[in-house]
């Protein structure tokens, strides 16, 4: 949509301008007016710059077979193959005829121009990356139904004219070899130059543009966003023990004591902290609060790293919660306090010798629904294991956990999945988009969902169904920048099965393998360990948010991991707002990036690691309780 015109009449309202009146000067304008409304990318400044000679020869001839690729790939029709090849040839026709001595020199200029407009909307409109199925499907029948009448109207000019069209036909005959060689010079020059900013190499750099995005939606990254609204960005490479290559993201203040780590949820990835913008961001609201912010990902992501080369698809998805909680959120915090602790000895010599504690920043989480299981997961492991988890506070939305209190589509979709779980396994060892094609279309569709409310407005209610009646915007989320055609977050199996396995048991559970001897080796019991019973070992506040129209995670469960952390004497707060499970990432929702910040600033400058260290030592021996009880309970 274009100022509330949809491209498809935008579209045929430009055709319909007489060509007399059509110039470059008004094709450029119209571009100018597109860059308005849609983001810059690589691709538009290169196109202002090839503009300026309105498309020499191999510009047309290569705008030709970029038609021709993009027809082909949408809509694989016999007839509509031809199109890009006739508007090729029209162009040519007009070409020559315009140079035949005799000719009606103003009729072919103006042939020739509604030709090159033709193919100027056809290179602006593959281009724009934020077009959907539907406007494709606008675009092709338009250029089909230009073309055939372009073509009948060659047909009569050569009939009333047979001394011209001879003379067409003479040239072509004779200058076939000199139009070979054409062509192949043309062929060899369509590099365009442009800027590439390396990250070892900062100058300029001569490559040859690639258009195999022409199909492409809106394909930022994490980093895309940060930079483009004017923050600092870092991107660090985590290697957990078990050989998984993850990305922590970063928005610096490296001289900051306070820091902030962000964990995503199922399905999710470091974006959903930044997507809403600098408003609305809860990576932006920490930062500018003073704090050194730091992004995590789960392994998942479709652009999978291992530091085995050789690893297989089913190999790789082989790992459940308990990796999540027990492997990616301890190499992360790991890699936070080792460069944490380098920066600030660095910067503030005479830190070190100022503090007694072994940690010289504080460190908070907030994490949203499995990031928030595996949080816990990560403390109480860390806790049995005499480890320390370098946290000071935990703000927990959403937090997966406990299911058993949930809706009749949930325990149908558990039931069938234990039921069929060991003939799955061996097929379907996880839940994504394998190529790029089907998640660009994905990505295409939801901006039609977008585009047409009638039809969004049909997805919104099967999504909420199909997940229990939950009224999170599924059709907005779908069309963020992390569900592209490049990458895609997905789920492993094992994950899967691990959610089921919770919500049958009504436990907070960790896996369970399937067998006594095998969970006795990992556990030290036939039974997994069940996470509940452990609450007493969280030595840290921490800050329970549910939400009321939250039908995936409903407020109910969320209450019982308050209940339990109460009933442990864990420092616990618990909060509701009017959110649906979405809500706490994808949506704009100042209440709740005040309450979270206003959680985070409770936190002392100077920690207190050393005295918890030694009531839960004394814990242990049986001569303190875990502290004092906290009720807080506060309704948003």
């Amino acid at each position: 949509m274009e100022n509330g015109v949809s491209s498809f009449n935008h579209f045929i309202h430009e055709l319909s301008v007489d060509s007399d009146n059509s110039s470059i000067d008004n094709s450029s304008g119209e571009e100018d007016n597109d860059d308005d409304i849609y983001p810059a990318s690589p691709l538009s400044h290169s196109s202002r710059a090839s503009r300026a000679s309105s498309f020499s020869k191999y510009d047309r001839r290569r705008t030709g077979w970029i038609a021709y690729i993009f027809l082909w790939l949408l809509f694989p029709i016999k007839f509509l193959l031809g199109i890009p090849s006739r508007v090729h040839r029209l162009s040519y026709w007009d070409s020559k005829s315009s140079s035949t001595p005799g000719s009606d020199n103003s009729s072919n200029l103006r042939s020739f121009k509604r030709v090159q407009t033709l193919k100027d909307h056809i290179v602006h409109r593959t281009t724009d990356r934020r077009r959907g199925v539907v406007e494709d499907l606008h675009l092709a029948i338009e250029i089909f139904i230009e073309a055939i009448f372009d073509v009948v109207h060659k047909v009569a000019h050569f009939l009333l004219s047979p001394s011209e069209a001879f003379k067409v036909l003479f040239r072509l005959c004779f200058s076939h070899n000199s139009q070979g060689k054409e062509n192949h010079e043309s062929e060899s020059e369509a590099s365009v130059p442009t800027s590439t900013l390396g990250e070892n190499d900062p100058s300029p750099t001569e490559r040859t543009t690639s258009f195999h995005q022409a199909l492409n939606t809106d394909a930022r990254t994490c980093q895309d966003v940060i930079t483009e609204l004017g923050y600092p960005y870092e991107a660090i490479r985590v290697i957990t023990s078990d050989g998984y290559v993850l990305l922590l993201e970063r928005i610096p203040r490296r001289d900051s004591r306070k820091a902030v780590y962000l964990q995503h949820g199922i399905l999710d990835s470091s974006m959903g902290w930044v997507s809403n913008g600098v408003v609305g961001s809860p990576a932006f609201a920490a930062f500018d609060q003073g704090y050194d912010v730091f992004l995590g990902n789960f392994r998942g992501l479709v652009s999978r790293e291992h530091i085995d080369k050789n690893i297989s698809s089913r190999q790789y998805w082989r790992y459940s919660i308990n990796e999540h909680g027990t492997e990616d959120i301890p190499a992360m915090i790991e890699k936070i306090h080792q460069v944490k602790t380098a920066e600030l000895k660095l910067s503030q010599p005479g830190l070190e010798e100022e503090t007694s504690e072994d940690q010289l920043y504080r460190l908070c989480a907030v994490s949203h629904s499995l990031g928030g299981a595996a949080m816990i997961m990560y403390v109480i492991t860390q806790r049995i294991q005499e480890k320390p988890h370098r946290l000071s506070r935990l703000v927990l939305l959403s937090p997966a956990g406990f299911h058993d209190d949930s809706t009749f589509v949930f325990t149908v979709v558990e039931r069938f999945f234990l039921l069929l779980a060991p003939l799955l396994e061996p097929l379907v060892p996880g839940f994504y988009i394998p190529t790029r094609f089907f998640r660009m279309l994905l990505n295409k569709l939801a901006r039609d969902f977008h585009n047409y409310p009638a039809v969004g407005g049909l997805v919104q209610t099967l999504m909420s169904y199909i997940v229990g009646g939950d009224s999170s915007n599924w059709v907005g989320v779908l069309g963020l920048p992390h569900y592209n055609m490049n990458d895609m977050p997905g789920v492993s199996f094992h994950v899967a099965l691990h959610l089921a396995q919770m919500k049958r048991s009504g436990r907070f559970r960790m896996y369970n393998y399937g067998s006594a001897s095998v969970n006795m080796e990992i556990y030290g019991s036939p039974e997994p360990l069940d996470l509940g019973e452990y609450y007493e070992f969280i030595d840290i506040p921490v800050d329970l948010v549910a939400g009321r129209k939250d039908k995936v995670i409903r407020p109910s469960m969320v209450r019982k991991h308050y209940k339990l952390m109460r009933d442990s004497g864990v420092n616990v707060s618990y909060n509701e707002f009017e959110y649906a499970h979405l809500d706490f990432t994808f949506s704009h929702r100042e209440e709740l990036l005040a309450y979270v910040m206003s959680r985070l600033l409770l936190v002392e400058p100077t920690l207190t690691r050393q005295s918890s260290q030694k009531a839960l030592k004394l814990k242990r021996k049986g001569h303190v309780r875990s502290g004092p009880k906290v009720d807080e309970v506060t309704m948003g």
